[in-house]
């Protein structure tokens, strides 16, 4: 039986997060009421005329950048024409031959660990179509034209994914970048990032492509693995039956699990495009484009490489620090505050995203950086206990308070006096005879038991080192 090699290329469609569409004034807005957001000229009026967002274009130009592509200065819009009921033009502005952004790359890392280089072919700007809604209609479609005249970055890989691990990376890579750089929210439930993989199979060692398929809009990363290894299989076993395989567009069914047909794939002379005699060359001033270099944000991948260094971290929580750039941006504003970074990343990677998980955005969280800093400060300079300190951040939740003015108010300070401490480890070695021997006896584990039992009876208050000392001199007393 013949042994397959999988090849894939990928489509990114990216929604920018301008305030308005890429060709007028209307708000480039989500979930607002069907066809409020429209006007003369996304819906295509007779005599109406384009206006290019240049803050698409920044967006555009910035997302090149980060994935290392040349910039073009001079580009062009072309025509994309088809017929589609949320296409109120008939075509589609786009570009074609002269898009703005070639040659670009992002390295990915394989399921053995080993990095490769996936080549980003183009990246070009064009206008969404319009949304069809099916549910809750009887017969026929109703059409949404909010999306239409969106701004819209379509990022075009070459054929240089050989297994889905890849793809998932470069996926989960890309969306951190353009989120990172607030170019796209990357709401792929929202269909502001959507993904369209190109794949073919063909005899392992040989050099001609196969016949593609192209799987549409795919709207997570789940079915976009999903689809692929499905797609293997079916074109595995169409091969080795004899069959011939079709250049196809197909969609995915995510209840079934299962692709179907939605039409044989067009080529590019199908969509007859020429170039927009409405828009003039777009021309970018290289100073203009150097400026967005210097000015872009850091990246993720330099980004986690630095926190390891200057804080101490290891790679794994270094990973979930940097998933979100609110995340990261938090974490580095408290542990700078609060001088000491291992244990800010642990109140952020506990405590912190716990919190936020239950409910809400790190962006609105109560507590803000300064403040854990405080907390973080308090606990690094004896003042409260780490047990202490969950209680403190509970009531922090819910209190414009400082930790400070929390702790003095609720009493929750750390306990030092000696005579109050050598009490409680009495009260402890009383009650606890069996481990207290067991101790003697060499289980040294056990006296992790014995302190916890006196930071109980303290009701998580005393200090950790005078309780520890005390303690362990208690028990060697009662050796005699």
């Amino acid at each position: 039986m013949t042994e397959y090699e999988l090849v894939v290329g990928i489509e990114i469609h990216a929604q920018l997060l301008t305030k308005s569409k890429l060709f007028c004034a209307c708000p480039n807005r989500f979930g607002d009421r069907p066809n409020a957001n429209t006007c003369p000229v996304c819906l295509a009026h007779p005599g109406v005329l384009p206006v290019v967002n240049r803050a698409a274009i920044e967006k555009l130009v910035k997302a090149g950048l980060a994935l290392n592509c040349k910039v073009n200065e001079i580009s062009r819009f072309a025509r994309k024409n088809y017929f589609y009921p949320d296409l109120p033009k008939g075509y589609q502005i786009s570009q074609y031959e002269m898009p703005v952004c070639t040659d670009g790359r992002l390295d990915v890392t394989d399921s053995d660990g080993k990095q490769r280089t996936i080549r980003i072919r183009r990246i070009h700007i064009e206008e969404d179509a319009g949304k069809l809604l099916h549910e809750g209609v009887r017969s026929g479609s109703l059409v949404d034209l909010n999306r239409a005249g969106t701004p819209l970055m379509e990022i075009v890989t070459e054929p240089d994914f050989r297994s889905v691990d890849e793809v998932y990376d470069f996926l989960t890579q890309l969306r951190r970048i353009l989120r990172y750089l607030k170019v796209c929210d990357g709401n792929m439930e929202e269909g502001s990032m959507r993904c369209e993989p190109n794949i073919s199979i063909r005899p392992r060692g040989t050099e001609a492509l196969g016949v593609k398929v192209e799987l549409k809009n795919i709207n997570s990363f789940k079915a976009a693995r999903r689809g692929i290894e499905y797609e293997v299989i079916r074109q595995t076993l169409m091969l080795d039956r004899g069959e011939k395989l079709r250049q196809e567009t197909r969609g995915w069914d995510e209840n079934k699990e299962e692709s179907f047909l939605m039409r044989v794939k067009e080529d590019a002379h199908d969509y007859r495009y020429f170039p927009d005699p409405d828009l003039p060359p777009l021309k970018l001033d290289s100073a203009w484009i150097e400026e967005i270099r210097k000015t872009t944000e850091e990246l993720p991948r330099p980004r986690k490489e630095r926190i390891i260094k200057e804080y101490g971290l290891n790679e794994a929580d270094a990973d979930v620090l940097c998933s979100e750039f609110a995340i990261i941006d938090y974490f580095e504003t408290a542990a700078r505050k609060a001088g000491d970074g291992k244990l800010t990343a642990n109140w952020v990677m506990g405590e912190v995203l716990r919190a936020v998980k239950a409910g809400g955005t790190i962006e609105s969280f109560p507590v803000r950086p300064d403040r854990l800093a405080e907390l973080v400060k308090l606990i690094r300079t004896g003042r409260i206990s780490s047990t202490i300190a969950k209680k403190v951040f509970e009531l922090m939740l819910t209190s414009p308070n400082s930790p400070e003015a929390i702790v003095e108010a609720e009493g929750l300070g750390i306990v030092s006096d000696e005579k109050a401490i050598a009490e409680a480890v009495a009260l402890i070695i009383s009650e606890n005879p069996e481990q207290v021997r067991q101790f003697l006896e060499g289980k040294d584990k056990v006296m992790g038991f014995l302190v916890g039992q006196g930071m109980k009876k303290m009701k998580g208050k005393a200090d950790p080192a005078i309780l520890n000392r005390l303690m362990k001199e208690a028990v060697e007393k009662s050796r005699a």
